[in-house]
């Protein structure tokens, strides 16, 4: 399970690359970057989410 240590990161580049994507809409008249935002805002929570969701397994680990 090593690799669980990296998959929150993969989070954190979805939501740079929906950043990107908002700040490219919202330079065209005709789009709106709303969507993208909440999707970059999703990316940033899951991240977190399993932050704390890998300390926990790990928690558990230890004490057995």
């Amino acid at each position: 399970m090593g690799y669980m240590k990296y998959t929150p990161y993969l989070y954190l580049v979805f939501a740079g690359v929906f950043v990107y994507d908002a700040f490219v809409k919202w330079e065209m008249a005709d789009a709106t970057p709303i969507l993208s935002l909440l999707i970059a805002g999703l990316a940033v929570f899951m991240f977190f989410f399993r932050l704390k969701f890998a300390k926990r397994i790990e928690e558990r680990n230890k004490k057995q």
